[in-house]
Formats: C-alpha cells, sequence, structure tokens
C-alpha cells in the first residue's frame, strides 16, 4: 500500500507500473507540457489589442524588434522575424500616439500569392518579412529563398521563392526537410 496524497492522505492499494509504463508516461508528459508551453508562447499576439495596447506592451510579449522603420507620419514598424526556427514573422505598427495600429503575421496564403514572377527580392521581403534559409545555384544562377510555415496550422512547409537577376521566377510549396526526417 502507497499513500495517495491526492487521495487526502487515504491508503490505496496501488500497484508499481513497470518501468517501460514509467519512462513511457514521463514522455508523455513531457510532451504533453512542451506542446502546451510552445502554444501559450505561440500565440503572443493574443495579449494584444489593437487601438489599445502600447509599445511597451509590445515589447514585453515579443521583446525588441529586429528592425525598426519610422514612418513619414510618425507611426513605426516593428518587424519580428520568428524565422529560421519558428513559423510565423510578424509585423506590428504603433501609431504615431503610440498604440498599437496594425498586427499581422505574414506568413499567410494571400501573402504567398501576391509573390509573382517580376517582383524583385526587397519587394519579396516586405511581402513575407526575412527568410528562413537562402541557398544559391552558381551554375544556373539561381538563388532560393524559403520561409517556414504551417500549412492550416498544422503541417510544417516550405514556401520557397526562386530568383534570377534579382526578380522572382517561381515560387512552390515543398515539405519541410526538418519535419520530413525520420526522428
Amino acid at each position: 500500500m502507497t499513500i495517495d496524497k491526492f487521495n487526502r492522505g487515504q491508503a490505496m492499494p496501488t500497484s508499481s507500473p513497470s518501468i517501460p509504463a514509467r519512462v513511457f508516461s514521463r514522455r508523455w508528459l513531457a510532451v504533453v507540457c512542451a506542446a502546451t508551453l510552445g502554444l501559450a508562447a505561440c500565440d503572443r499576439t493574443s495579449q494584444l489589442e489593437e487601438g489599445v495596447s502600447t509599445e511597451m506592451q509590445v515589447r514585453q510579449e515579443f521583446g525588441d524588434p529586429t528592425t525598426v522603420t519610422v514612418q513619414p507620419d510618425g507611426t513605426r514598424v516593428f518587424d519580428y522575424p520568428r524565422q529560421p526556427e519558428g513559423f510565423t514573422n510578424y509585423v506590428i505598427i504603433i501609431a504615431a500616439d503610440g498604440k498599437v495600429s496594425s498586427i499581422r503575421q505574414l506568413l499567410t496564403p494571400d501573402n504567398f500569392a501576391k509573390v509573382t514572377p517580376g517582383l524583385t527580392q526587397q519587394e519579396v521581403r516586405n511581402i513575407l518579412g526575412r527568410e528562413a534559409k537562402r541557398q544559391r545555384y552558381d551554375l544556373k544562377k539561381e538563388e532560393v529563398w524559403s520561409w517556414r510555415f504551417k500549412q492550416d496550422g498544422l503541417n510544417a512547409r516550405m514556401f520557397n521563392v526562386t530568383f534570377s537577376g534579382g526578380q522572382v521566377t517561381s515560387t512552390e510549396v515543398g515539405e519541410d526537410p526538418r519535419e520530413s526526417q525520420p526522428h
């Protein structure tokens, strides 16, 4: 008999789980905890409200932005790329009054559709934010930029943009090699 502290100290008969069951239980608990913490950490935007939240609150939730662009009207554009490890790239716009006027996740199907042949590298960067990976193919005189994202919020994928001469020639959605490798 062991004392079950969750049952108000009453003695209850229990059987000791086998070692594999304990290991499985601990692993399962670790996975559940990691997933729960990951979801809480990933959706920091739920703590912010457009027109209400302040720059200080943005910095508390997201930290310092990678870049700050000051517009002529006094608004500031904060870039929060989460590449290469994450699946999002955020742009948060702070109005001249110091309050959030816009929160945008850039890696969306609508933005992917805006990337069309002929766009420059800077235009693509303005649409999608910082890429996760760049790969040069010198013999073909091409460069491929890739962004990690979650398709339908579940499946890890890569959005790949091929450039030649500094302009988009093609795009594709492919497997995220990190997710397709055997563990």
